[in-house]
This record gives C-alpha cells, structure tokens and sequence, in this order.
C-alpha cells in the first residue's frame, strides 16, 4: 500500500498542467508495470480477467529464467572446459564468471530498447508499449557470449526502430524483433557471429576464468554437421546443455521447464509448438533416410535453438499465425524449413532463425487463406 499511495500521490505532477507532464508516459509505462491498470472499456469489447499484456510478458521472462541460468553456468563451464581446469573450478565459479559475461549483455539489451521505446513514446505523445519485456531478454540470449556490446547495441536498435516501432510498435510488427536482430548481425558481422572464436568466453572476468588463446574455442555441434562431421557430443551433454552454442539455447531441459509454464499458463500455443517439432522431426527423418545428415533426427531437434526457437519465439502471438488451422501450418512449415535450410546450405548450419522470418512473413497469408476458406464454406451453405 505504501508504494501505490506514493504513486497516487506524485501521479498529478505527470498528468496534464503538471509540472513533470512531458514525462506522462514514463510515469504510465512504470505504473502499469507495477499495478494492473485500473481502467473499464469504453467500446463494445468485455474484459475477460484483469491480466493485461505486460503481465503475459513477465510470465513469459520466468519461463526463460531456466534457460538463462544454466547459459550462465555453461559459460563458465566451457571456458574451464577448454582450459582443462574443471577439476579446479568449483559449481559458484562457474556460474558467476557467467553471471558477469551475460549481465552486461542483458543491461546493454534493456537500456538500448527501453530507451528507444520510451523515447519514441514521449515524441508521439503515446503510452510505453511493453513488448520489449521479452524481447529484451530473448536477443541476449540468441547470441554468442562474444559478441561485443556495440554490435548488440547496434542490433537492438536497428530491431526496435525498424522491425518494430516504424510498423507501429508491439502489436503491429510483421517480425520477430529478436530474430530481427539476429539476422540482422548474422548479415552485417558475419565474422561475430560465425566460425569457430565466438562461442567460448575466452578472458578473464574480476579474476574468474581462463585467458584461452582464440584457437582454442571450438566450433558448435551444428557447426561440425554442415562439415559432414559427426560432432563429438554425448547426447545427454545435448540434454543438459553442457555444448558450445549461444547462451540461452543449449540445454533442452530448462528449456523444457519454460515450454511447461507457457502451455500450463495458456500464454503459448500447443498446436504451434508442437506443430514445429513435427515438421522438424519429419523432415529430419527423411533426410537421415536418405543419407543426407550424419546426425539421427533426434539430435538435430535437440542441437541448436531448435527447441528455444519453437518454445519462445514461434509462439510470439503476435507474429505467429492465428487462426487455429493455421498454428498447424505454420509451424510446420518453420520446423521443416529449419531443418532443410541445416543440411541443404552448410554456409549457414544454424537454419533455425532464418526459418522463423520466413514462418512470420508468411503467416498473415496462411491466416488469410484459412480465413477465405471458411468464407467460402459459409457462402456454399447459405445458398
């Protein structure tokens, strides 16, 4: 209560004729964050519950915080792994040394995006969005613990103006925003975002890791598969995520722990998500059949982000398709693609984001055919 009379308190000075009403916005967009809005409609539409968007954004970001954790730890993991000291390096060393690589990253994401947002909300006058709650997190996550902070500056920004707000802002953008920006500094700084020096944190942190030569960082396990090569991989290492990758995307079961909270809570599609794994699996069966992959189907829905993309970033709602006919199609067709862009084009071994753009930039037409459809049945009945 203490916090909610300061708010109500301070709250004249924000609205108009106050003496801080140029920054309404901000004082909105952080007391919406904090209490559920306390507005009735006043159109034709009826309010459901009292969770409003912001609130969908936040359980989403618990249900990353797994996957998040255990990047943190797999740094740390694998920069004492290539310097042959995990005998020496206790569970806290680890996890700190990539708590303190992957914060900055977080900060830098949060501050280029909230900033952008804010600002663009005071120029037009309008209420902050809140879409970049997730994504936020998501881009960080996506990228390799090398990646200079400039670039991702860079990124994020580029995704915010271009992919997002230009469009509309959240609600309206025909793209995912942190698959924007992946694609984004996958094309602008290849030589960042591929080859073998950017997935293991190489240098020392306050004192906590190893200072690792940049030959020594090795290449991911999909990055072996373009090659023809059958990555030296356990599977349960897959599982658990103790393997080269991006930060957020390498352990299946914390992954897993964050599909359970979305589909429990209602927030994700199961038909998308699992619709996603069935392209994957089938397509990966095919080529395993035809000798085309040297991995079996399960390890190329394990390795990756495979599986973060299908929980975290197919279901966005608002790029996804929306029709409940169309969820099936259009996760199909990313898992599929996913899989095909793996084994077909070795110059890109990830496959996963590149099928997600190319999933949301046909949904609006996979929705509008379903929706012709149905018209069409309709109009053959009433005659």
């Amino acid at each position: 209560m203490g916090l909610r009379n300061y708010l109500n308190k301070i709250k004249p000075n924000f609205e108009k004729g106050g003496k801080l009403h140029a920054l309404q916005s901000v004082f909105d967009g952080f007391e919406s964050f904090l209490y559920v809005p306390n507005n009735t409609s006043k159109s034709g539409s009826n309010i459901h519950d009292s969770i409003d968007s912001k609130r969908i954004m936040s359980i989403v970001v618990i249900a990353m915080l797994p996957a998040l954790l255990f990047g943190m730890y797999n740094i740390g993991y694998q920069n004492y792994a290539a310097a042959g000291k995990l005998a020496e390096a206790a569970f806290f060393q680890m996890f700190l040394y990539g708590f303190l690589a992957v914060m900055p990253k977080i900060i830098v994401s949060y501050v280029v995006g909230l900033g952008i947002e804010f600002a663009w909300a005071q120029w037009k006058g309008e209420e902050i969005q809140e879409g970049f709650l997730v994504s936020g997190i998501i881009i960080p996550l996506i990228l390799p613990v090398n990646c200079p902070l400039w670039i991702l500056a860079i990124a994020v920004a580029f995704s915010v103006i271009f992919v997002k707000e230009i469009f509309g802002g959240t609600g309206m953008n025909i793209f995912n925003v942190a698959v924007a920006a992946r694609m984004f500094l996958f094309f602008s700084y290849p030589s960042q975002m591929t080859g073998d020096k950017v997935w293991i944190a190489n240098d020392t942190i306050f004192g906590l890791g190893n200072k690792l030569a940049d030959g020594v960082s090795g290449a991911t396990p999909l990055a072996d598969v373009s090659h023809g090569v059958v990555p030296n991989v356990d599977v349960t290492d897959m599982m658990v995520g103790l393997v080269p990758g991006s930060i957020g995307e390498t352990s299946v079961i914390a992954i897993a722990i964050g599909a359970v909270i979305l589909l429990w809570t209602g927030i994700a599609s199961w038909k998308t998500m699992a619709s996603v794994f069935a392209g994957g699996i089938i397509m990966s069966l095919l080529f395993s059949s035809l000798g085309m992959t040297p991995i079996s189907w399960y390890e190329h829905i394990i390795l990756g982000g495979f599986c973060f993309g299908a929980v975290f970033m197919v279901t966005d709602p608002v790029t996804s398709a929306r029709t409940e006919p169309g969820k099936y199609i259009y996760g199909f067709i990313i898992g599929a693609m996913a899989v095909i862009v793996r084994v077909m084009n070795p110059g890109y071994p990830e496959g996963m984001m590149l099928a997600i753009f190319f999933g949301n930039m046909f949904a609006p037409l996979i929705d509008y055919c379903i929706v012709q459809r149905n018209i069409s049945k309709r109009l053959k009945r009433a005659k």
